[in-house]
């Protein structure tokens, strides 16, 4: 098993209320029912074809033979059946073709896949990033020519953005656009790299949505605009080349089985984009697609986590080892691995994390759900609670999803280290996540930087009313420890960001050179948040669970829930005391003294 099915529903049903949902127009058709049928749907896809092919499409990555990446045989038949199932446009209206799935639905869907198979799981995924642009910004032309395709799988989707120049400063990209006679239509001429599924011979065309400056226009980043650039261009109701050259392919330490290209525009003079929305407002529309897929890479993060972790786990049930430590006599038996507080501890390690992580994850989809169809007070709270928690619901899970997967290593010893088990393979898919969609660096940047401080600071008013809301459930409980917990860690929290608030009108460098550390400061203290609030639930579940499972699973989040605060959570003690000291060894450091 590479996830727990129960956790999942516990988040949807007990968590959440998911179902809340159906009271709105807009998501009135589903159910309970429905929803779980979009889960079962999701899990026989993952079972009879994602996760068979998670070792050999890591075995056989992608190749670059004469101009075309040449991907696993396997991914034709996955391709096309998202395609036909509707995954690809699933949350989309009924209009559009699409079946108005929650998004918190359709990301729990999302997690099983990706636990399954990282790789084959974001070919999908990533087309319903593109399309989702053009169906926002574009004009019903470009929707009509080129969604209706993306959604049933034929055509690819990508964002095109990194230039060997420029990665995470998109001010300096040098890609460019230069008008033709049609109006909207532009020859494009320049380079991209670290495309995902940028080229492959899964499908028959890929479409890129793609940043790039039209000669004249505004410097820096509120000069680029964003252009759909086809592989292949529409022509007497056929396919014909757009110019676009697929110069290499990137052998990669993890994630093998999905092709990342470098890819050339224009180098014949041929390129055409066609300009999405109006021109120079190209990165305010990306940010959609990047804030989506920055929840979804903190979700490929934990699902990653999430099948080390379960493997890990019917590793230790099934390993002997060792005897208990006060047992003197080596006649006896041998004892299974998970009977060491060790081990036991490095399984509560991979469980506290992955599955606080879930809990955050899925809130956001809730608030993105929230956000699409509610109004007011709730709408707002939604937009700017899911704003607020976007940097930390992606760089927490890519940070510590590394880690969790060392530990699955080091629980299998030296045979987590060979390729006889999978543990080694999710050790190295995990480390991409810390960069894809903005390092952690960049997410560190953006909470302190700006979400912090964005419209007065109300997001951070209403995370600390539900965090405050959570404390008090749990005061008159056997949890009321926790909540103090955590109520002092609030109070570091408010303590560390007044001092450095203070200090950026002072010296914009010294405010912002800790800015990773907040982040992982903040996360903690936001994921004990989600422990308290599982550990709340299933102490209520508890007094009326029957089954000796349900009994089992309710204790398992509460003793988790105390592994955490005395684990993790005390962590913010030391880092809220580098955070508010004068030393500045990282700023004054020179590049001469290393």
């Amino acid at each position: 098993m590479y996830f727990s099915k129960r956790d999942l529903q516990f988040n949807l049903y007990e968590l959440l209320n998911v179902e809340q949902l159906t009271q709105y127009a807009y998501f009135q058709d589903h159910n309970r029912e429905s929803f779980d049928m979009v889960l079962d749907a999701a899990e026989q896809i993952a079972d009879k074809m994602l996760h068979p092919l998670l070792i050999e499409m890591d075995r056989k990555e992608p190749q670059l033979v004469e101009g075309k990446i040449r991907v696993h045989e396997g991914m034709k038949a996955i391709v096309k059946r998202f395609g036909e199932d509707g995954w690809i446009n699933a949350t989309f209206s009924y209009e559009e073709g699409g079946q108005q799935v929650p998004v918190t639905v359709h990301n729990a869907a999302a997690f099983i896949f990706q636990a399954a198979n990282y790789s084959a799981s974001v070919y999908p995924f990533l087309t319903t990033g593109a399309a989702n642009l053009i169906r926002s910004f574009g004009s019903p032309e470009l929707i009509e020519t080129y969604t209706p395709l993306m959604y049933n799988g034929r055509w690819q989707g990508t964002m095109a953005l990194t230039e060997p120049n420029a990665g995470s400063s998109l001010s300096d990209i040098s890609t460019t656009a230069q008008p033709t006679n049609e109006e909207g239509v532009y020859k494009i001429q320049g380079q991209k790299i670290f495309i995902s599924c940028g080229d492959h011979d899964a499908c028959e065309n890929v479409v890129h949505l793609l940043l790039a400056k039209i000669k004249g226009g505004p410097v820096g980043t509120k000069g680029i605009s964003l252009f759909v650039v086809p592989q292949k261009r529409i022509k007497d109701n056929g396919l014909s080349e757009n110019d676009v050259t697929t110069a290499g392919v990137y052998h990669k330490m993890g994630y093998k089985g999905a092709p990342i290209a470098h890819l050339m525009f224009g180098s014949n003079d041929d390129c055409k984009g066609y300009l999405v929305g109006e021109p120079h407002k190209g990165l305010s529309y990306m940010f959609q697609m990047m804030n989506e897929a920055r929840v979804g890479v903190g979700t490929n993060a934990a699902a990653i986590g999430t099948a080390a972790y379960h493997a890990s786990l019917a590793y230790a049930k099934e390993r002997p080892q060792g005897r208990p430590i006060g047992a003197k006599d080596p006649t006896q038996p041998q004892t299974l691995i998970i009977n060491h507080a060790d081990v036991k501890r490095m399984l509560l390690f991979q469980k506290s994390v992955v599955e606080g992580s879930l809990s955050l994850l899925l809130q956001c989809g809730l608030w993105s759900d929230l956000a699409h169809v509610a109004e007011g007070e709730t709408k707002e709270r939604a937009e700017l609670l899911l704003d607020l928690l976007t940097p930390i619901a992606k760089s927490y899970p890519s940070e510590m999803c590394c880690q969790t997967t060392s530990a699955a290593v080091q629980i299998l010893g030296g045979a987590g280290y060979t390729t006889d088990f999978p543990m080694e393979q999710y050790y190295r898919e995990a480390r991409i996540h810390p960069i894809h969609e903005g390092t952690t660096g960049i997410h560190g940047l953006d909470l302190l930087g700006r979400k912090i401080t964005l419209k007065g600071g109300k997001g951070v008013q209403f995370l600390m009313q539900e965090i405050q809301q959570t404390i008090g459930e749990s005061k008159n409980s056997t949890l009321k420890n926790l909540g103090e917990l955590l109520e002092k860690a609030l109070g570091r929290v408010q303590k560390v960001t007044e001092h450095l608030l203070a200090l950026a009108s002072q010296n914009v460098e010294v405010f912002l050179a800790d800015a990773t550390l907040y982040l992982e400061f903040f996360g903690i203290v936001t994921i004990a948040w989600q422990w308290l609030k599982q550990a709340v639930q299933a102490q209520k579940a508890l007094v009326q669970a029957v089954s000796e499972s349900d009994r089992n699973f309710y204790q398992g989040k509460i003793a988790t829930a105390h592994y955490f605060f005395e684990y993790e959570l005390v962590k913010t003690i030391s880092l809220s005391q580098r955070l508010t000291s004068s030393d500045r060894t990282t700023v004054e450091m020179q590049a001469e003294w290393f």
